[in-house]
């Protein structure tokens, strides 16, 4: 059995945003929920005017190792998503080795369970080394101890239509999903930024939407055809909406995310030429970004993603053309998606909850994560001040990465506490300690 995880009392936080409850946390789960509640033995938190909202998951993290301990590490990358409200993150393949084996999922597994922050749950790669040319072992992680549910070449697309056929097929056998990074490579051959207005004036080699599109038509048929679970990764344009629209009224299995970077921003800012706001897929423009907010209101977007990809300062303090792509986003999911989808009035927080937790729970298979705050559950929970305000300062974050495209920016909504199956990892703020099974040796129950 894990360790005791202690007692505690959430006192008067708004469930959802909704009607002021308390939960009682006892033993890694919520033991009730009501008004009044007490216990002698209990640590009392008092979250009046606070926001209670299950756990955050994000489908979409870079953590870098192995391999790449100089822009990330398991240990820096799960405390950054403890600070953002996060209990689970998905930790994509493109390491150094590549995440295409059993045996490195597994020390992907390992190291999470080891810091003791989050659940970590390794994605694993599609084809060998992220080179599009067989497929990895698929069973083999499926069937590790890390039990891999999810499968990406993310950073490069799975371009060869056989063989995302024969992909999409295999993982049926384990109720798995394939998420793509829908590209079409020979239309982005050196590619520096959405293809468009913008484009044109700056002289950069443009990146057009028919890239990102053209996949994405493909995949939903092919998903179709095989009746398997397909996912895109970090969907960025107006089209591309409208085609997952239309598949799924089809009825086909296929999820979708968001990123909350293009949930706000715009190719406008790539004429400061500044490469922070480099990333793949392209920042695009303002047409695109309201079709993504309302895709995601509607439900067209299951899910929002952070993509977070730090990088190291020498990756990114460089001429655009040499700079690489990405930013982070664990520490400001929230109050992006506060700012662009619940203060404009297109989200609920219980939507809020839907879109960041249950739902990409469900894509991942996580039987723990995304529970409702009931009585019985399992007590991943974040409470978040609405109310905040505070302005994005990199160099104050917890990841290693200092590529925020929101440097300097005010945000609203703070994480107040995070609780990880019942233990406080962060509180007032700050970060507090890992969950006790964190001292546990490698293996143990």
């Amino acid at each position: 059995m894990a360790p005791s995880t202690g007692t505690y009392l959430i006192r008067g936080a708004a469930v959802l945003g909704g009607e002021p409850a308390d939960l009682l946390i006892r033993d890694g789960i919520i033991a009730e929920r009501g008004a009044g509640l007490s216990d002698d033995g209990a640590t009392v938190i008092d979250a009046a005017g606070l926001v209670a909202l299950p756990g955050m998951v994000d489908v979409h993290t870079h953590l870098r190792e192995p391999g790449r301990e100089d822009a990330e590490t398991v240990e820096t990358g799960t405390r950054a998503a403890a600070l953002g409200g996060y209990t689970a993150v998905h930790a994509m393949a493109n390491s150094t080795p590549v995440a295409d084996t059993a045996g490195v999922v597994e020390q992907v597994y390992s190291l999470g369970k080891a810091a003791g922050w989050v659940d970590v749950r390794p994605v694993g790669a599609v084809t060998v080394g992220l080179a599009g040319e067989q497929l990895a072992e698929l069973g083999a992680m499926a069937d590790s101890r890390a039990r891999v549910r999810m499968f990406s070449d993310d950073g490069i697309c799975v371009h060869d239509p056989v063989l995302m056929r024969r992909a999409l097929e295999y993982v049926k056998a384990f109720d798995g999903v394939v998420a793509q990074h829908a590209q079409e490579p020979r239309l982005t051959a050196g590619a520096q930024m959405n293809e468009g207005e913008v484009s044109a004036v700056l002289g950069l080699a443009g990146w057009p939407a028919v890239a990102e599109e053209s996949i994405i038509a493909r995949d939903v048929l092919l998903a179709q055809h095989v009746g398997s679970r397909l996912h895109v990764c970090h969907v960025s344009t107006a089209g591309s909406v409208e085609i997952i629209r239309w598949a799924k009224q089809r009825g086909i299995n296929v999820t979708a995310e968001v990123t909350p970077h293009h949930l706000l921003l715009t190719d406008e800012l790539v004429r400061s030429y500044d490469p922070v706001y480099k990333v793949n897929p392209p920042l695009r423009t303002d047409a695109d970004v309201q079709a993504l907010r309302a895709g995601l209101a509607d439900g067209t977007i299951d899910v929002v993603g952070t993509d977070h990809a730090p990088h190291p300062s020498e990756h990114k303090e460089c001429e655009w053309a040499q700079a690489a792509m990405g930013m982070t986003g664990l520490e400001t999911a929230l109050s992006v998606v506060q700012h662009t989808m619940i203060e404009t009035g297109l989200m609920t927080w219980a939507d809020f909850a839907r879109v960041t937790s249950a739902a990409p729970a469900a894509i991942g298979r996580l039987a723990d994560q995304g529970r409702p705050l009931e009585a019985g559950e399992p007590a991943n929970i974040v409470l978040v001040d609405p109310a905040a305000r505070w302005t994005v300062d990199p160099f104050r974050m917890a990841t290693m990465g200092r590529n925020s495209p929101f440097k300097g920016r005010e945000l609203p909504g703070k994480v107040v506490a995070t609780f990880y199956l019942g233990h406080p990892t962060v509180l007032d703020g700050e970060l507090n300690t890992p969950h006790p099974s964190a001292a546990q040796p490698a293996g143990a129950a």
